[in-house]
């Protein structure tokens, strides 16, 4: 198995985006697999799904912050890349963990490590991925909780996405996000596959109101704002100033997430590791998708970021275009940036006559079982992509692989020269 593991604001927060029009379509002239990318000095990775008899093809990028008070501050970003999960080359994870708090590196390469490791181990994958996604979650907060790693007020964020064959498993725990590029017509739509969980969402801002939490922003702790006006808008129009989490008549943690491994403190008014985990069965319009850190999404929507991915035929030059105009933007408005991690899988060569459905990752068939200590809904959602099922999981219930690590770090933003990139061709009709 191969694997790489490394590791607010003005009132419009977002620059417009294009629509993303694109005149045609087609498969991009091959990539080379053997140089190294002439600005970023990484390799373009690429790996096999035999089952449905098509590649995806990858690069990443991570980018510590700049923080002008903290010269010395580690980036607290983490990620993975781990293929042919159990030696199964139908297999294969992509993750991006948002470390928070004073520990918050130790936090993310902790839970990055053992949810992959979990995974790998739990016989239930194949047979039951939403339960083997709450179980490796769920037990490795418990473990990060129980080990040397003080996460009372320290944790990690953490987006997932796991290829099994043609179908995509997405499990959501805070506000790093993963974003699927959809052919539609003649342009390239972006549709988010996982969703905030911050108090934002009204669903999620009665969860945590249920156990406990104050949810309040900074202005309405300090009296500007009146307190009782439990309204906020969305995180486009208020995200200089969001909502918080707040211990009743206390001013601690303020966490701006309702989700996240760790942080055992404010899990006591509601925050939860429990991952949200939504479905995707991959078509030939499935182009690409995106993971990445609140880092890339901050100043960024989720169909300017698609489109921008979508203006390069390789996946390292969108890499290193969006981290770019990311820490741009973040200098725009602020005078520090956060750290930023961004992953882009293309996926080559899928077509509806290429695979098996279901079957035959092993044998053996997909199937779905409500949770032993709760259960999960599924909702079909409109749009492009004609097969998107979301699970949340509420409190759910909750051999192994060979994996060499790899950290990485990226020390400086090279952003592609315009006259070297090339954009997605997309084939109408």
């Amino acid at each position: 198995m191969g694997c790489v593991i490394g590791k607010c604001c003005t009132s419009s927060r977002y620059p417009p985006s294009s629509d993303g029009d694109i005149t045609q379509f087609g498969d991009a002239p091959p990539c080379s697999l053997h140089g190294k990318h002439i600005l970023t000095g990484r390799s373009l990775e690429s790996v096999r799904v035999p089952s449905h008899n098509y590649n995806l093809e990858y690069s990443l990028l991570t980018q510590r912050g700049y923080y002008p008070d903290s010269p010395d501050k580690e980036n607290q970003d983490s990620f993975c890349v781990s293929t042919q999960i159990r030696g199964n080359p139908n297999i294969h994870i992509f993750g991006v963990f948002d470390g928070h708090g004073q520990y918050g590196m130790q936090c993310s390469n902790f839970v990055k490590d053992r949810v992959v490791q979990l995974l790998c181990n739990d016989s239930r994958l194949l047979e039951d991925p939403v339960k083997a996604y709450n179980s490796a979650f769920l037990t490795a907060n418990d473990e990060l909780h129980n080990s040397e790693i003080d996460d009372s007020m320290s944790g990690t964020t953490a987006i997932t996405v796991l290829v099994l064959g043609n179908t995509l498993y997405v499990a959501n725990v805070g506000d790093s996000r993963a974003v699927m590029a959809v052919k539609d017509g003649n342009r390239i739509v972006a549709e988010d596959m996982s969703h905030d969980q911050t108090p934002f969402r009204k669903d999620e801002c009665e969860r945590v109101k249920l156990a406990g939490a104050r949810v309040l922003t900074i202005d309405q702790i300090e009296g500007l704002r009146d307190p009782d006006i439990q309204v906020w808008g969305d995180e486009e129009s208020e995200g200089n100033d969001p909502p918080r989490l707040w211990f009743p008549n206390s001013l601690y943690p303020g966490t701006a997430f309702t989700r996240s491994v760790g942080d055992s403190t404010a899990e006591k008014i509601g925050v939860t590791a429990v991952p949200e985990v939504s479905v995707v069965q991959l078509t030939p319009n499935h182009l690409f998708f995106v993971v990445a850190s609140d880092g890339v999404f901050e100043f960024l929507t989720s169909q300017a970021v698609v489109d921008m991915a979508a203006r390069y035929t390789d996946p390292r030059d969108a890499c290193s275009a969006i981290a770019g105009e990311s820490y741009k933007l973040w200098l725009e408005h602020e005078n520090r940036t956060d750290d930023i991690t961004i992953i882009i899988v293309h996926i080559k060569g899928l077509s509806n006559s290429g695979g098996v459905g279901t079957v035959g990752l092993n044998g053996v068939r997909i199937r779905h079982s409500n949770s032993e200590r709760g259960t999960s809904e599924i909702s079909a959602t409109t749009g492009s992509s004609e097969a998107f099922r979301s699970f949340r999981s509420d409190f759910s219930d909750l051999h192994s692989s060979q994996h060499v690590g790899l950290m990485n770090r990226s020390t400086a933003i090279v952003v592609p020269s315009p006259a070297q990139h090339r954009p997605l061709e997309v084939e109408v009709g």
